[in-house]
């Protein structure tokens, strides 16, 4: 009886002191570690991948973000500000499985056959308002100027990428809407076009939160 009982409380002892150490270990040390090699050689990465203008924390170069007119009293639905260069469509997963816009709470693609009427419906809606919106009066877009990432959201429905040919598309309405030249607004993209990753890999891209920082730079100096 008292071996049984001895055996027993070793046993419990062991136990406890193996799950004291793994605890510190795995608890404390390795955590402690790991962040503070992240720190140390991806301090950016680590902390989100933030952007910052003027001093403060503007968004994240992996999300995307709107660019809104602020509602007005009675109004549901937001409208673009067209002074912006504009994201792609966020249709992703939201509260209820619809378009909520970049304020998601699951990242996500609609999931839409590309035979669905609500896919075709949210196309072409999206293709009108692009040739209305960035259509001015010295240029008119066609409906073939319009690239697929234009009227299509991500696989995320959060990306935080353009084209350069939907950037190059919104020039001039960029340039018109604050009085610049169209030379300065293309300009503008090309410094913030990114090649293929490697040279090989993806394909170019524009961030448009870092295009609308470098526009409103550029706004202020005119």
């Amino acid at each position: 009886m008292n071996n049984s009982v001895t055996n027993t409380g070793r046993l419990l002892g062991a136990g406890l002191r193996a799950l004291l150490v793994l605890t510190v270990v795995c608890g404390v040390i390795y955590p402690l570690a790991v962040t503070g090699v992240a720190q140390a050689l991806f301090h950016g990465k680590a902390n989100g991948s933030e952007i910052r203008s003027e001093g403060k924390v503007v968004g994240s170069s992996l999300i995307g973000q709107r660019y809104d007119v602020p509602l007005k009293k009675g109004q549901e639905t937001a409208e673009p500000d067209l002074k912006w260069f504009q994201p792609r469509p966020s249709n992703g997963l939201g509260t209820n499985s619809v378009n909520t816009q970049y304020k998601l709470i699951l990242s996500g693609a609609t999931n839409l056959s590309g035979d669905n009427k609500d896919l075709i419906a949210q196309v072409e809606a999206a293709q009108k308002a692009v040739i209305k919106d960035n259509s001015t009066a010295t240029y008119k877009v066609k409906k073939s100027d319009v690239p697929a990432d234009a009227v299509t959201s991500s696989g995320s429905g959060l990306d935080p990428d353009i084209s350069p040919d939907y950037a190059d598309l919104q020039v001039h309405r960029i340039a018109e809407k604050n009085h610049l030249s169209v030379a300065q607004v293309r300009k503008l993209v090309d410094e913030h076009t990114d090649g293929r990753i490697a040279g090989f890999m993806g394909e170019p891209r524009v961030n448009v939160l870092e295009l609308n920082i470098a526009l409103k730079g550029l706004v202020a100096k005119s």
